[in-house]
């Protein structure tokens, strides 16, 4: 049976109600790090399993944290990292790679593996768009539905 996958970044220690509203329901939840507070990480695995990586705004109190993180939801393989220069070269049986950083959301398939940032949900940078995304994993199937919030 097909999952539902929120995935964000870059919230940087605001979680907007608009947010909380599309990923509600989820089976899981993907953060690719600048997190900035630990309520964020409670309250989003107060709604399903969350995997999260730190990004380079996580201070002291995430250290406990990964900088990298591999994980599997049904068939597909992900590696999830909040600097996509951080990334390895070889990505041997990986179906997805996740990172955030840059608050601008980007979603490709390259070489048959998909590329995304779900850009930043969080505080606004610059006049970029606030986004998220919501991942649909049927087996090893994916397909992505990109969010817009509107602040």
């Amino acid at each position: 049976m097909a999952k539902r996958i929120a995935v964000l970044s870059d919230t940087h220690g605001l979680l907007r109600p608009e947010a909380l509203t599309a990923i509600a329901g989820c089976d899981a939840i993907i953060h690719g790090g600048d997190i900035n507070k630990p309520e964020i990480i409670e309250r989003l695995e107060e709604i399903a399993p969350l995997f999260v990586v730190r990004g380079n705004n996580d201070k002291e109190w995430a250290e406990h944290l990964p900088v990298t993180l591999n994980f599997q939801i049904e068939d597909c393989r992900f590696f999830l990292v909040h600097n996509k220069k951080e990334v390895p070269k070889i990505l041997t049986g990986i179906d997805a790679v996740i990172f955030g950083h840059s608050h601008k959301y980007f979603e490709q398939t390259i070489d048959g593996r998909l590329w995304l940032n779900p850009g930043s949900c969080g505080r606004r940078r610059f006049d970029q768009e606030i986004t998220l995304a919501i991942l649909t994993v049927d087996g090893n199937s994916l397909s992505v539905e990109r969010i817009v919030i509107q602040p």
